[in-house]
């Protein structure tokens, strides 16, 4: 009896032993992999407190670079006040005169009551310009300055190119999460910079709502390539829901063709659903985001029923239904019934808030004139050109063939059944199974495809081409999946493309430098003269001479600036996605048409006019493009145009009105009389009293 005791002791005592072995054996691995584990640790924080500094360096030397260049091009601080408001070009510079107004008024609470009630801007209307305009940056930046002591002009375009700082920022900061290297970020922000012309339009047009919206859009796309990486943390993926949320409800806000520009990126989230590219909690999330941003959006702009029609809404509406049936198909058929309701070209011009709510005949002049605006003509030649030059094009091309094809292989997989992996090695060379690489894989070909119909959205694409471009060829990931398909075996691909990775941006860093850095320090030295005395000596009259209740009428661009500098009533504002106010500016460009002077009287005084302004540079205008002078779109509106082999003729019994006006003879003095002139302007006064002259 006693025997088996003693063995179960001893075995007991064995197995006692082989448990502390392995204790004693876990705790000397534990105790040697913590140095190493430390050492990685300080690695990766070095990394990232370098990288982090080195993106708001990049940040701010731009913001700098911007404010140095614009004071260079404009003269701008040896100019007097009038002279530098009306830098502001193609009729910015009305934001700007709302921001004066909120600076002017007493409480920031009065000036927002006569911002939502001004009839003091457009004759015969009360607007509630906060709504009309999205005047929030204005209402912010004037709240901000009274904290702050400078010229308010110096404070607002500061404001602006802080504002560009931050997307460059953003860029430099969605390049390096996507490539882990924060070299991609600096090449991305250098490929920018580069291609100023085509990346942005704040030289020119600082006032304008894009220059405040897109970089909250491009922080809003920072936060959601780090928001769908794969192995994040729970407290970064929160972190960057947050940050998603409060940049989503802002661009929304301050840009009245955001929510355009979000429903592309729902339908980029959307295919990344359909194919099981990414966890469905995640794409269930950001509908929610979307659907509480674009709510409080609604509310803060006083219930603007341009939110509540948006496809983005119907998008959100048709995916959960979609989920809900478990039938994703249907919301692709809904939306190609909702693409054939209307003629595509009329939905592009949708997707930038130029959309006309129903169809126009052909000899609509409203939906000629912007159809004849630069931003809905093809981009021409020189753009890809200029992008090939600054090497950015040749090898987007090459990091989205191979994005693309592993994307595609990725959703082959996915089709027949092969789930999707939640650790991915280095060495299994499929980037195309990262969620934040597809994304941006749809989000470039989406916004490509819009770039290439219409030259305006070019800034929405080119800045992320450069962005995507820069991650592709410093990633040793994207490499990797191309040495794949190629099937190397005298070389290691591993090594190769950690070559490639990093000597690839080298050589391009160094060619960029080499040419371009002299071009944008040269831009810095060379004065460039932009002056307008015409402009100057108009508006002076105008302040000097005119009643401070007259209305004026003119062209939308014009009327921009003489609300701005003198803060005169205007007949319309260059404000395009309101159709109202595109209704109103038809009628002012009666002046250039073929139209007695007992016409173009009765439409002036309708609207309470009290002077016209006629330009030469319109009345005169000389068009490669004929067919879309302010002139042949009015002759097209009121029928005065004969076609005859493919040649288009104007022809009507009356001579055209700003030509004959200036001749001074009745019926024309009758109704008119020319107070004003220079070589580019022509003020005539709308007679209340009509004499007959002979």
């Amino acid at each position: 009896v006693i025997v088996p005791d003693a063995k179960n002791d001893s075995e007991d005592e064995t197995d006692e032993q082989q448990s502390n072995d392995e204790e004693i054996s876990n705790q000397e691995s534990e105790a040697s992999d913590e140095p190493e584990r430390k050492s990685t640790f300080v690695q990766r924080l070095v990394r990232g407190v370098f990288g982090c500094v080195a993106a708001v360096a990049c940040g701010v030397l731009y913001a700098a670079y911007l404010s140095a260049y614009h004071d260079r091009k404009f003269w701008f601080s040896a100019r007097q006040e009038l002279e530098r408001e009306i830098t502001f070009q193609a009729g910015s510079g009305m934001y700007y005169y709302y921001y004066k107004k909120m600076l002017a008024a007493p409480s920031f609470q009065r000036g927002f009551y006569e911002l939502t009630a001004d009839n003091r801007t457009v004759s015969g209307q009360t607007i509630n310009a906060v709504e009309r305009l999205s005047l929030y940056p204005e209402l912010l930046t004037s709240l901000t300055y009274k904290l702050l002591e400078c010229e308010p002009i110096y404070f607002y375009i500061g404001t602006v190119f802080g504002l560009q700082a931050v997307y460059v920022t953003a860029l430099f900061i969605s390049s390096w999460v996507l490539s882990r290297t924060w070299v991609a970020g600096m090449l991305a922000v250098a490929w920018y910079v580069i291609n100023r012309p085509d990346t942005t339009r704040v030289d020119d047009t600082v006032p304008l709502r894009e220059n405040w919206a897109l970089p909250y859009f491009s922080c809003q796309v920072a936060a959601l390539t780090g928001y769908l990486c794969n192995n994040i943390s729970s407290a970064t993926e929160t972190l960057c829901y947050l940050m998603m949320s409060a940049v989503t409800f802002i661009f929304l806000l301050v840009w009245e063709h955001s929510h355009y520009v979000i429903f592309i990126q729902a339908l980029c989230l959307f295919l990344l659903d359909s194919f099981d590219l990414v966890p469905p909690r995640k794409v269930a999330d950001m509908h929610k985001l979307y659907l509480t941003a674009l709510l409080s959006a609604y509310w803060c702009q006083f219930q603007n029923p341009a939110l509540l029609s948006s496809p983005l809404l119907s998008l959100l509406f048709g995916s959960v239904l979609a989920r809900y049936f478990q039938v994703k198909i249907a919301l692709i058929l809904l939306q190609l019934l909702t693409l054939e309701s209307t003629d595509y070209r009329l939905f592009a011009i949708e997707m930038f808030s130029f959309f006309l709510s129903a169809k126009h005949e052909k000899g609509d002049f409203v939906t000629n004139f912007l159809l004849c605006q630069d931003g809905f003509q093809r981009p021409g030649q020189d753009l890809f050109l200029r992008l090939t030059q600054a090497s950015v094009l040749p090898f987007y091309f090459l990091v989205l063939a191979v994005c693309l094809l592993s994307t595609l292989e990725i959703i082959y997989k996915r089709l027949r059944g092969q789930p999707m992996k939640d650790q991915l090695k280095f060495e299994d060379g499929r980037i195309g199974e990262h969620p934040e690489v597809t994304y941006h894989v749809f989000h470039t070909l989406l916004f490509g495809g819009l770039a290439l119909l219409f030259d305006g959205t070019k800034y929405l694409w080119t800045p992320y081409v450069c962005m995507f471009t820069a991650f592709g060829v410093c990633s040793p990931k994207l490499w990797m999946t191309l040495f794949k398909w190629v099937n190397l075996k005298s070389l290691d691909p591993v090594v190769l493309s950690l070559t490639l990775s990093t000597s690839v941006p080298t050589i391009i860093c160094f060619s960029l430098w080499r040419e371009y850095c002299p071009r944008v320090m040269s831009e810095l030295v060379d004065l460039q003269e932009f002056y307008d005395p015409d402009t100057v000596e108009l508006i002076n009259w105008i302040k000097t001479q005119a009643p401070i209740a007259a209305v004026f009428a003119g062209s939308p661009q014009l009327l921009g600036t003489v609300k701005l500098c003198s803060g005169s009533i205007v007949t319309s504002l260059p404000l395009y996605s309101d159709i109202s106010l595109l209704r109103r500016t038809e009628d002012p460009f009666q002046v250039y048409a073929m139209r007695s002077p007992e016409e173009v009287y009765k439409i002036l005084t309708s609207q309470k006019t009290n002077y016209v302004i006629i330009e030469e540079a319109i009345c005169n205008e000389l068009s490669l493009y004929r067919g879309c002078r302010i002139k042949d779109l009015l002759d097209i509106s009121n029928g005065h145009v004969v076609y005859d082999k493919g040649e288009m003729y104007s022809f009507s019994k009356h001579r055209r009105f700003c030509s004959e006006i200036k001749m001074n003879y009745s019926p024309y003095t009758n109704y008119f009389t020319r107070v004003f002139w220079n070589r580019s302007y022509h003020v005539y006064k709308v007679n209340s009293v009509i004499s007959f002259q002979y």
